[in-house]
C-alpha cells in the first residue's frame, strides 16, 4: 500500500490537495462555522439516515421487482416493468413534489387521519421525502436486479431443480447470491447517486446538509466557503460508500468461490 502511494503522480496530487487545503484555511472565511455547527450536524444526520433508510427500503423493493421481471408471471412482470419505467422516466424532483403536494394535501382532508397517531408524522415533510427517495431507488435498482437475475447461468438453476431443491432454496442459496455478486458494483454507484439526490428534499422544507449550506449563504452572503465544505462532506460520504461496497464485493466473491 505504501509503495502504491509513493508514485510520482500520486505524490503530486497529494501536494496539490494539501496546498489547496492550506490556501483555503488561510485565505477564506471560516468564522461562521461555530454559529452553524449544531445545525450542520443536524442536517448531516438527517442526510445520513435518509440515505440509509431509502437505500434499505428501496433495495428490499428492488429484489422482488427484479425477480418479477426476470422470472415472474405476466401479471406480476408487467406492473413491475411499468413501475420501473415510470420511475426511471420522470425526474426525481417531480416525484418528490407529486408525493408531497399530492398526499401531503390529501391527508388533512380526512378527520380520521388527523386524529390518528400517525398525524404528527404525516404533517411533516420527511416521510414524503423518504417515500420518494425509496421509490426512486427501487425503480432504478429493480432494473439492475432484473439484469443480474437474468445473467445467472440457467443451467445452474436447472441442476438445482434436478437435485430436488425447492424454489425458495434455489433463490436463497444460488440465484440471489450470484445475482448480488453481479449487481454490487452497479449498486454501489447507484447508492452514491442516491446520496447526491438527497439535496432535492430541501425543496419541501426538509433540513439536510445542503439546505444548511444554503441558509449560511443566505444569512451571511458567504458563498464559496459553505459550498467547498459541503463538497468535502459529500466526497467523504461517497468514499465511505465506495469502500463499503468494495468490502461487500470481496465478501460475496469469496463466498461464491
Amino acid at each position: 500500500m505504501i509503495r502504491a502511494w509513493v508514485k510520482p503522480h500520486r505524490l503530486g496530487l497529494l501536494a496539490v490537495a494539501l496546498g489547496l487545503v492550506v490556501w483555503a484555511g488561510v485565505s477564506l472565511r471560516w468564522d461562521w462555522i461555530p454559529r452553524y455547527w449544531g445545525l450542520g450536524l443536524e442536517g448531516l444526520w438527517r442526510t445520513l439516515w435518509l440515505l440509509a433508510l431509502s437505500v434499505l427500503i428501496g433495495f428490499s423493493l428492488a429484489v422482488p421487482l427484479g425477480l418479477a421481471q426476470a422470472a415472474g408471471p405476466r401479471w406480476l412482470a408487467a406492473p413491475a416493468r411499468w413501475f420501473c419505467t415510470i420511475v426511471r422516466g420522470t425526474p426525481l424532483l417531480l416525484q418528490i413534489w407529486l408525493i408531497y403536494y399530492g398526499l401531503g394535501s390529501l391527508f388533512p382532508q380526512y378527520p380520521w387521519i388527523r386524529q390518528s397517531d400517525l398525524w404528527p408524522y404525516l404533517r411533516q415533510a420527511w416521510p414524503y421525502a423518504l417515500l420518494a427517495l425509496s421509490l426512486s431507488y427501487a425503480g432504478y435498482e429493480g432494473e439492475v436486479m432484473r439484469g443480474a437475475f437474468k445473467s445467472v447461468p440457467h443451467g445452474q438453476l436447472e441442476a438445482a431443480r434436478a437435485y430436488g431443491m425447492s424454489r425458495w432454496s434455489i433463490l436463497r442459496r444460488i440465484w440471489l447470491p450470484q445475482a448480488m455478486a453481479r449487481a454490487l458494483p452497479t449498486l454501489g454507484g447507484e447508492t452514491v447517486l442516491q446520496l447526491k439526490a438527497t439535496p432535492l428534499v430541501a425543496t419541501i422544507t426538509v433540513i439536510e446538509i445542503y439546505s444548511v449550506a444554503s441558509r449560511v449563504r443566505q444569512d451571511t452572503f458567504i458563498i464559496y466557503e459553505p459550498l467547498l465544505l459541503l463538497a468535502l462532506v459529500y466526497m467523504a460520504i461517497a468514499g465511505l460508500i465506495a469502500l463499503a461496497f468494495r468490502w461487500l464485493e470481496r465478501r460475496f466473491t469469496r463466498g461464491l468461490a
